[in-house]
């Protein structure tokens, strides 16, 4: 059994694509998930499972579609995955709401923070399967589009965090 995060688009933000955690967790203990814990309204799942990531996370997607009538997104990361991400973060002096991670099935393209748009004081660094964004005016005011933003999903540092936290059964870092 490994600790998987699986991270969904578009749940419940700005009004779109409602999606109760605790019908959430049903559903991932309904496809044989243990374990299961949510974090926040916005589609953090933490669970663990003996499938191959691949088989886990199209488990997920099927009955998230069968839910939704559409396709949901899902970002997958193990419990050590996420804490590299932690630990790589470049603005570990940034104020933690102020930095966002975009988390993608593949490594950024090349050039991705050339290719912005709309970016005003926004300081980006690409990761391994990852963006990550500091944003010192915050995250809420942001015109920022990068063209891996609609293949992704961003969460901010406090909460990826707390994901290793809850994944690993570590204290606060």
């Amino acid at each position: 059994m490994k600790t998987l995060i699986a991270l969904l688009r578009a749940v419940n933000v700005g009004g779109t694509g409602k999606l109760p955690m605790a019908e959430l967790r049903g559903m991932a203990e309904d496809v044989g998930f243990d374990n299961v814990r949510t974090y926040i309204q916005s589609g953090n799942l933490i669970f663990s499972s003996s499938d191959a990531m691949p088989d886990a996370r199209k488990a997920l997607e099927q009955r998230l579609e069968d839910y939704a009538g559409k396709p949901v997104g899902v970002i997958l990361r193990t419990a050590q995955e996420m804490h590299r991400v932690f630990d790589a973060n470049p603005f570990p002096d940034a104020e933690p709401s102020k930095v966002g991670v975009l988390f993608l099935d593949n490594a950024p393209p090349p050039g991705i923070a050339e290719t912005a748009k709309g970016q005003a004081d926004e300081v980006i660094e690409p990761g391994e399967r990852e963006v990550y964004i500091h944003f010192p005016s915050g995250m809420g005011r942001t015109k920022l589009r990068l063209a891996a933003m609609s293949d992704g999903t961003v969460r901010n540092i406090n909460t990826v965090r707390k994901l290793v936290n809850m994944a690993t059964g570590s204290g606060s870092k």
